[in-house]
């Protein structure tokens, strides 16, 4: 395999920006050792599940940093409002979470910008669901370029909306999966890495430990029955309770 150096000048990546495995070998081994940070990485929904994926990979992103998640109104008379106790549970430092509302799709991208100018951020989320028009492949290689020069991430949760051309270093597809052997309660998710400028791609069954923050491979194939979840989901449906967790 080239070495991983070469790869991250090839695509203009500063060799010193920090790689963060996910905790799946053969996932890690497809990414070059991990996800990397000050980039703009992305998750497709094929159902509620991908949410839950998009907050567990912003976690691993964000480390100690603050995490701002961005969404428009909308989105909780779509898919429900955020759920504190349910990124809790997924091992979020609530203290570290920032909640953004904005008005439309052309709100929340400025509103992404506009955070991404500190490099005392850990993470942007930005969640959009549809094509909005304000999301056009410039405004994908703006985020892209800016994440990489301030050394923030960036995760664009789509959700309703069909593959786009972007800028983006990864792209998942994401639906939920059955907990394995001795993971009841932990979170699993069928994730496919559609996309990856780093090398291949690839599927896994995958699922969260919020006790060490890394994913593991789950034990049970991904046809089986689904069991249930203990751990709240991300999101839940009643809207007029959001306000009480957003700032």
């Amino acid at each position: 395999m080239h070495d991983l150096r070469h790869f991250l000048a090839r695509y203009g990546l500063p060799p010193d920006r920090p790689i963060l495995p996910l905790g799946v070998a053969d996932a890690d081994a497809a990414l070059g050792g991990g996800l990397n940070s000050g980039a703009l990485h992305e998750v497709y929904a094929q159902d509620w599940a991908a949410g839950g994926f998009a907050a567990c990979l912003a976690i691993r992103l964000a480390g100690r940093k603050p995490f701002f998640w961005v969404r428009p109104d909308y989105e909780a008379l779509e898919y429900g409002a955020l759920n504190a106790q349910g990124l809790v549970e997924l091992g979020l430092d609530a203290r570290n979470l920032f909640l953004i509302r904005t008005a439309n799709a052309a709100g929340a991208l400025a509103a992404a910008n506009d955070i991404l100018s500190c490099p005392h951020a850990g993470i942007v989320l930005l969640e959009l669901c549809g094509e909005p028009k304000a999301l056009d492949p410039v405004a994908s290689r703006r985020l892209n370029f800016i994440a990489a020069e301030k050394g923030v991430s960036v995760l664009l949760l789509h959700e309703g909306a069909a593959d786009q051309p972007s800028a983006a270093q990864t792209r998942w597809r994401v639906t939920c999966a059955p907990s394995g052997d001795g993971e009841w309660g932990f979170p699993a998710y069928r994730a496919e890495l559609i996309r990856n400028r780093l090398g291949p791609s690839g599927s896994w069954t995958m699922t969260w430990n919020p006790d060490d923050g890394l994913f593991r491979e789950s034990g049970r194939a991904a046809h089986a029955p689904h069991p249930g979840a203990l751990v709240a989901a991300a999101s839940y449906r009643p809207v007029e309770k959001e306000r009480r967790f957003a700032f």
